[in-house]
């Protein structure tokens, strides 16, 4: 296995790595609007934060040396399912080949943030 490890995407807030390739994949840890540069939160509303989080996605698809045609299962959590359409007009901009996906709602998110996104990318 081999971590990857970016500063253009934030830094894990926790004991784990920000990706991982295990074989032909990589897996991504979920990544929040974090702004890499301060490490605020950033973005008002979902589709801000969303943005964010898609531009965390794509340095960490970058660094592992792929991108998000190669993205075949994400998991996106949001904090509010009301904010579902909007979510995916943001998403539906980065993820063009419509990878498998799960999306669900969930009591809270870490800072208090309105989505998260996780990945696995095929990397042949």
């Amino acid at each position: 296995m081999e971590k990857i490890m970016t500063d253009k995407a934030p830094a894990a807030i926790g004991p784990y790595s920000q990706g991982i390739i295990a074989g032909d994949f990589f897996f991504a840890s979920g990544q929040i609007p974090i702004n890499p540069a301060t490490g605020n939160v950033e973005g008002e509303n979902i589709k801000e934060q969303a943005e964010l989080v898609m531009k965390n996605i794509g340095a960490l698809l970058d660094a592992a040396g792929t991108d998000y045609s190669h993205v075949v299962k994400t998991s996106c959590f949001l904090a509010d399912m009301n904010d579902f359409a909007a979510f995916n007009e943001v998403y539906a901009k980065y993820f063009t080949e419509k990878p498998a996906r799960s999306c669900v709602a969930v009591k809270t998110l870490p800072k208090n943030v309105l989505c998260e996104v996780e990945i696995t990318a095929y990397l042949r």
